[in-house]
C-alpha cells in the first residue's frame, strides 16, 4: 500500500502569484484551486489548453474549449499586496498563538 506524502504548500487559494518559468513566465494571476497531493495549482488565465468536450445531452453543445490547466507550485511565487513584488513566504506566530504568513521583503502579513 502506497501512502501519498502531503507537502506543505506556501500558496493558498485566492493568492495572487507570479509565474517564474514556462510559456507564461512573468504573468500574474489569481489562484483558483490548490492540489497539495500533487503539489499543483490552478491559476486564472495561466497555462491555457484546449479540451475537447463531447455533447452529453440533446441540446448540449460540444467542441473545443479553452481552459486553464494545472502547473507545479514551484513555478509560482506569491505576490505581496503591500510591496507588490513576488516574494518568499515566512511564517510568524502572533501573541495570541495564531500562525500567519508574512512577506520576507516588507514583513507585511499575507493572510487577511
Amino acid at each position: 500500500m502506497e501512502v501519498a506524502a502531503v507537502t506543505k504548500m506556501k500558496i493558498k487559494k485566492n493568492d495572487t502569484v507570479k509565474i517564474l518559468s514556462g510559456k507564461d513566465k512573468g504573468k500574474t494571476g489569481k489562484v483558483l484551486k490548490v492540489i497539495p497531493d500533487e503539489s499543483k495549482i490552478l491559476v486564472e488565465g495561466i497555462n491555457m489548453g484546449v479540451r475537447h468536450k463531447k455533447p452529453r445531452g440533446r441540446y448540449d453543445q460540444g467542441g473545443k474549449i479553452n481552459q486553464e490547466l494545472t502547473i507545479y507550485s514551484s513555478k509560482a511565487m506569491v505576490v505581496c499586496k503591500n510591496c507588490g513584488e513576488a516574494t518568499k513566504v515566512s511564517r510568524k506566530i502572533l501573541d495570541d498563538g495564531t500562525k500567519v504568513r508574512t512577506c520576507k521583503k516588507c514583513g507585511d502579513q499575507l493572510d487577511a
